[in-house]
């Protein structure tokens, strides 16, 4: 606890303050990675996808090219275990959650809520619109120190094929 009692001492407050941010920005951006996730967007992955593009008025393709053209940040796990939730989102392709969530969400489904855009890392329930669907196993649960995505990390999805998509789950 920090009492402060004049004008010197606030003044030592103020740089510890910033000496801690600055120890937190670089510490921040030496552990930060940056994590390329493959997306299968639309279709059977992608359930959601037209809710998105008549919400926003955008069409496939361009609900595709804004969500996957941003770097992301990681900035938090949560909700369910593993879950990152991902800001830096445009806008434009900003949709409202299901007014009824569903019981149940395939792990590596790609979500929107809002404004932010998650990763499921397992089948659990959920309430976002669901655009992709990301083969890799974002989450390990038996080492969650080696998951794939991490609080911090910058995140970019890339759009993929089925192909790709069937060769990239056959290998996880």
């Amino acid at each position: 606890m920090v009492t402060i009692t004049n004008d010197s001492s606030i003044g030592q407050v103020m740089n510890l303050l910033k000496e801690s941010k600055a120890w937190v920005l670089d510490r921040g951006t030496t552990m930060s990675r940056d994590v390329e996730i493959p997306v299968l967007y639309n279709g059977m992955q992608g359930p959601d996808m037209r809710r998105v593009c008549e919400k926003t008025g955008l069409n496939t393709a361009e609900v595709i090219r804004r969500h996957s053209e941003p770097d992301y940040l990681v900035h938090f796990i949560g909700f369910s275990i593993g879950f990152p939730y991902l800001g830096g989102m445009d806008a434009s392709i900003s949709t409202d959650r299901l007014e009824t969530p569903r019981r149940s969400v395939p792990a590596g489904s790609i979500g929107i809520a809002g404004n932010q855009t998650g990763i499921y890392p397992k089948s659990s329930p959920g309430g976002w619109n669901i655009i992709g669907q990301t083969p890799l196993s974002i989450f390990n649960a038996g080492n969650p120190v080696k998951s794939t995505v991490k609080m911090g990390d910058k995140v970019r999805f890339r759009p993929i094929n089925q192909s790709e998509f069937n060769i990239l789950a056959i290998n996880q």
